[in-house]
């Protein structure tokens, strides 16, 4: 098992992605536990992307609730309806929000998030879990962020 992460910060970012997916996918590797690996890769993400937020909200209970994050204190629960959480849950497809304040009904958790990206983990059609990154910058993730995070949403989706 990995117990460090090694990803220099004078990388591009998809650089950043193709040196941190392999790591995470090693530090995964054999643990049945889906708490553990979800928990590791939120937290590979962050301190290998330097993202503001990264967390997961699983479906559970009618709503989406939250899971491991890294990052300041997080909404816990979100209607399926509601913000960009909810709107990948029911489209069942990637989100990418250049500003947050121009989505219809985004939920502020944090006043400081700008821009965000959600991609849904689906295990026989259903969503089983969202995956939330938040940057305190406008316009940050573009489509290398899209990329490769639905790459490892393809792991995170093998975990079921």
């Amino acid at each position: 098992m990995a117990e460090s992460l090694i990803v220099d910060a004078n990388l591009s970012k998809e650089e950043k992605y193709k040196a941190l997916l392999p790591q995470i996918e090693a530090l995964t590797t054999g643990e049945t536990d889906l708490i553990a690996n979800i928990s590791n890769m939120v937290a590979a993400l962050r301190q290998g992307m330097g993202f503001f937020w990264v967390g997961v909200y699983f479906n559970k209970e009618e709503q989406l609730v939250l899971g491991p994050f890294q990052g300041p204190v997080a909404c816990t629960r979100i209607a399926y309806h509601k913000g960009v959480c909810g709107a990948c849950y029911t489209q069942q497809k990637t989100i990418l929000v250049p500003d947050v304040e121009a989505f219809p009904g985004h939920i502020a958790c944090s006043s400081d998030s700008k821009s965000e990206i959600v991609l849904p983990a689906i295990k026989d059609g259903e969503v089983k879990l969202v995956l939330d990154v938040d940057s305190d910058k406008l316009n940050d993730f573009d489509a290398v962020d899209q990329k490769y995070l639905e790459q490892l949403m393809k792991l995170v989706e093998s975990w079921y």
